[in-house]
Formats: structure tokens, sequence, C-alpha cells
């Protein structure tokens, strides 16, 4: 089985016709759901949160087959994952994608986990804190990105599990957590 640092690839990805869009609806079905679980798979095993679709990404491309996706089937991998709600484009252009390997609600439960997990019930924290500090290493909340953290976290104040306050920069804004 071929290997892309320490990810396992499935097999598909050694058969050159999922390189290119597939013309018969059925099985063009199939070949989107293949790529938008790796990609889903890809993202969260690499903790990758952009996606650039004219960038360089190691899953559009196989040389040991010498097959690379064509910007098209890119896009419609992408835009797949988008009506799914498991990507949001940042750009009108779609050339950027934000990847929600896990939907902002998982990630609100994710929190209320770690909140709970390391005794933090009616603490106060930055939300740089809970991206980068000695307490998340270790779990996936560790270097999530930003935006979909804040957006987790806007999820359990309107839930009255958490406030969030603003500090003098983006680097000090807080959460007191009341659960």
């Amino acid at each position: 089985m071929q290997k892309l640092g320490d990810f396992k690839l499935p097999h598909f990805f050694n058969y050159p016709p999922y390189f290119t869009l597939q013309p018969v609806r059925e099985t063009r079905e199939k070949q989107v759901q293949l790529w938008k679980d790796l990609i889903l798979d890809y993202c969260r095993t690499q903790k990758i949160f952009v996606l650039g679709l004219e960038e360089e990404f190691p899953l559009f491309s196989n040389p040991v087959i010498e097959r690379t996706l064509s910007h098209e089937a890119r896009e419609a991998f992408l835009s797949a994952l988008v009506s799914e709600g498991r990507a949001e484009w940042l750009d009108k252009g779609h050339r950027k994608c934000r990847i929600l390997w896990h939907r902002i609600q998982d990630w609100a439960d994710s929190i209320l986990k770690f909140v709970k997990d390391n005794g933090f019930e009616d603490s106060v924290m930055t939300v740089e804190e809970i991206r980068s500090g000695i307490e998340s290493r270790g779990t996936e909340l560790h270097g999530i990105d930003r935006t979909i953290l804040i957006r987790a976290l806007k999820i359990l104040e309107q839930k009255g599990k958490l406030a969030i306050f603003k500090g003098t920069s983006a680097d000090d804004e807080g959460v007191k957590f009341s659960v």
C-alpha cells in the first residue's frame, strides 16, 4: 500500500481513471464519494484546515502513476464537500476552501469534552490557550483554525455554556466557561 508520509493511501489512489472525472453518473458519484472521504481523512490526520485549489496539494497528484487531477476535478470534489457542509469556499472565485473535517457543532462538542476532561468547568482561558496551550496538546483542538474555533465557541455561547469576552487584541480574547 502506498503511503504519503505516515498516511496510508487507499487502493483507488493508484487507479489512473480516478484522476479523471468520470462521465457516467453512477461511476462519478462513487468517485466523488471516495475523493471526499480521502480529502477529509487526509486533512484531519495532517491538521489541514485551508486548501488552495491552485496550490500544490499531495493528494491531487500521484507521481507513481503519473496522474494529476485537473482543475475541474479538484473543484468538483471540493464543491461536493461544500454542498454537504464539510467545506466552505473562502472566495468568490473558488480558489481557497476551508475544510471542515469536523462540523462546527462537532468542534463545539469537542470543546465541551476538553473543558470537562480537564476540569475547566468554571475557568477562564484565552482563545490562544485553547488553540495552542499546554492543556490542548495531544488533542484535536491543538492547532485548530482560529475561525473554526470562534464559530464553535459562539455556538456554545448561544447555549449558555460560556461567555466570550474581547481583550485589547485578538491574542487576549477570553472565554469564561460555565459548564
